[in-house]
């Protein structure tokens, strides 16, 4: 959703620990006049105790602080102040840190070395309810999510595989056998067909052999 826009400058801070990182960004926003600076903080627990105080609209935060990590001043930050808008501006980039200020609550993740007019557009678009991330971050997201649907349609796969018994016996009450002529084939006591068969059920998801024979010819399980 996008932020209700007011006449009053968007109050700021920054929590970064380089003074020449820190400094570059001040000058930045101080260059426009739609934001004002209200806090520079270079620690973590200071920034905690700081930040609680004021009414911000946006907190840029490095992730290597001293004291404690920027992720727990974000994760502090947003317990305090849910509305107010954080986007990190970092060196680390490793999927770990990454993913854990995201769910700390990070608005957006932009690694050190953005251009200062990117940079500038990057704040605006955050603070108009978008979430900025730099190239290499949003391609590690992308990373993670493709790999986690792989993950999980592979475990989906697993748990609807037939054994070779039970593909064998379903197969065989598909052509017309019945349980026990498929027992005496099968040289296996009728019980343990029936066994099989609710096996077959639970993982094809169905209640009767007549759904069982469709659904499996329809994943190509048999034919």
């Amino acid at each position: 959703m996008a932020a209700v826009k007011t006449n009053r400058p968007i109050r700021t801070a920054i929590v970064e620990d380089d003074p020449a990182s820190r400094k570059m960004i001040v000058a930045l926003l101080q260059a426009d006049p739609d934001y004002v600076v209200v806090a520079e903080l270079a620690e973590g627990r200071a920034a905690i105790a700081a930040l609680s105080h004021l009414a911000l609209d946006i907190v840029l935060v490095d992730i290597g602080l001293p004291n404690i990590s920027g992720i727990d001043v974000i994760r502090n930050l947003k317990a305090l102040n849910p509305e107010c808008n954080v986007l990190v501006i970092t060196t680390f980039g490793d999927e770990k840190t990454v993913t854990s200020a995201l769910e700390a609550g990070a608005d957006g993740y932009l690694l050190k070395g953005t251009a200062l007019e990117e940079l500038k557009r990057d704040i605006r678009a955050l603070r108009d309810g978008g979430s900025p991330l730099s190239p290499m971050i949003a391609r590690k997201l992308l990373n993670r999510l493709q790999k986690r649907a792989a993950d999980d349609k592979a475990e989906s796969a697993a748990e609807t595989s037939l054994t070779p018994r039970e593909h064998e016996i379903l197969d065989m009450i598909a052509k017309g056998f019945s349980y026990a002529e498929t027992s005496k084939i099968c040289g296996i006591s009728p019980a343990t067909v029936h066994s099989h068969l609710k096996s077959v059920y639970r993982k094809l998801e169905v209640h009767s052999k007549t759904e069982a024979v469709y659904e499996a010819r329809r994943r190509k399980l048999i034919h």
